[in-house]
């Protein structure tokens, strides 16, 4: 594991590099004041803080009721690619953004590279990042410097309805040749039931999928990005997709929409391709449904353990906040303490993955795996953590390329529009973007 993600680290370098020249114009926000770890607020701070992970108030309640220095005002707001990010966005050039917002790892280049985030290093230390995954840190290091606290990774996993699949006689697909075939298994077994769906609204799980496949779209080398969403690895995702639409072996539906939630609830839908995170997901939407899903790695392409990330979350301090080490106070709070963790997950709403290896262990204890019958579902986790593909870094144009993408994929019909056309759309307007900014762009 250390050495694959040595790999990561030189991605990441290079990255930061190209960053280093997007920040040098953008705020990093007083650097003079509130620096040191020792440097912790004096007295009573009240922090707003915005956020859509499963569980948000039930960690604000736990950290208002245990501290009497700081204070956390809570606003939950749509999660990031629905209108979260927009919202945040909005509020900085207002300047009336909170002092603390979640940020999932993909998005974080493009605020940094527009100036709406403070750098953190001076609170986040060398010793609080050392209790972190080492690629979770680096994702959140950009130009040299700490933008966010990570606190979670977020694996892929192939969650299935284990009652329907022996009611069919289908066996849990370990490579994406056998999904199809178990696809194809389902359909004829019940003509209005599928195996899974694709999400015409969520680019995230296409791309933790190419990602997953051996893709790097973002790639920094000096002063240049070079940019390549039309490899052959997210060719073949894409191409293999388009065949399983074509021939109607999955849904069509907006992610966690209710035509989504309904298939889910009648069984017309088996199987959802998510991530770590999806457990709590499932386990809270279709309560009704305890002891009938089951968790199982992601297919690959030659059946050996591969996954992406889809989704993960950060804390970064916006750049107008005038409490940073308070606001860092609470998001390491949030994500290196066993109160912390476990106040999210007792919920029983979030399935989370902590980026803190050591408290995965009280993940797993605080949630209540007898929906999925008792299975060690952090086991599982565990292991699609470590065969993440290292060679994956995320450009400052996330914004740019998913809503592209997004809107593409909306647009996909049988005979006409399809999920390649959509995928060299994003890349056309990424590379327009990355121009438009005087950035050099190879792509």
């Amino acid at each position: 594991m250390t050495r694959s993600w040595s790999r990561t680290s030189r991605v990441i370098a290079g990255t930061a590099t190209a960053l280093a020249v997007l920040t040098a114009c953008g705020g990093s926000g007083d650097d003079t004041a509130n620096t040191g770890a020792a440097n912790k607020p004096n007295g009573p701070v009240t922090l707003t803080f915005w956020g859509w992970a499963k569980g948000s108030k039930d960690v604000v309640d736990a950290f208002n009721a245990s501290h009497t220095d700081i204070q956390v005002k809570f606003e939950e707001i749509p999660s990031g690619t629905a209108g979260g990010y927009a919202k945040i966005s909005n509020a900085v050039k207002a300047g009336n953004a909170p002092d603390l917002v979640s940020i999932e790892y993909s998005s974080l280049p493009e605020f940094v590279s527009s100036g709406a985030l403070q750098d953190i290093g001076g609170e986040f230390t060398e010793a609080d990042r050392s209790k972190l995954l080492p690629q979770t840190v680096e994702l959140t290091t950009l130009g040299g410097k700490s933008w966010a606290v990570p606190f979670d990774a977020a694996p892929q996993a192939f969650f299935y309805r284990k009652d329907l699949f022996a009611k069919y006689k289908v066996q849990v697909p370990t490579t994406w040749d056998e999904f199809k075939k178990a696809a194809e298994q389902v359909k004829k077994a019940d003509a209005k039931a599928r195996i899974a769906t694709f999400f015409p609204d969520d680019p995230t799980t296409f791309e933790a999928m190419a990602w997953q496949a051996g893709a790097q779209w973002f790639k920094a080398e000096n002063d240049t990005w070079k940019i390549n969403t039309t490899d052959a690895a997210t060719t073949k995702v894409a191409t293999y997709w388009q065949g399983l639409l074509d021939a109607g072996l999955v849904h069509k539906n907006a992610s966690f929409s209710p035509e989504w939630t309904g298939s889910l609830k009648n069984g017309t839908t088996i199987g959802y391709l998510g991530a770590s995170w999806g457990a709590g997901v499932l386990k809270g939407t279709l309560p009704e449904q305890n002891g009938k899903w089951a968790v199982a790695p992601m297919p690959s392409w030659d059946g050996k353990p591969a996954s992406g990330m889809l989704g993960g979350t950060s804390f970064a301090v916006t750049k107008d906040s005038k409490q940073k080490a308070a606001a860092v106070t609470f998001a390491e709070w949030m994500s290196t303490t066993e109160a912390g963790v476990k106040a999210r997950i007792a919920s029983g709403t979030s399935s989370a993955f902590p980026a803190a290896a050591a408290l995965r262990p009280v993940a797993k204890k605080a949630f209540d795996a007898s929906y999925y019958g008792g299975q060690d579902i952090y086991a599982l986790f565990e292991a699609a953590g470590t065969s993440i593909s290292p060679n994956w870094a995320w450009g400052p144009t996330t914004g740019t390329t998913n809503t592209t993408i997004k809107d593409h994929f909306g647009k996909i019909t049988q005979g006409g529009p399809g999920i390649t056309d959509a995928v060299k759309a994003g890349h056309d307007a990424t590379v327009a973007e990355l121009t438009k900014r005087g950035l050099k762009v190879e792509g």
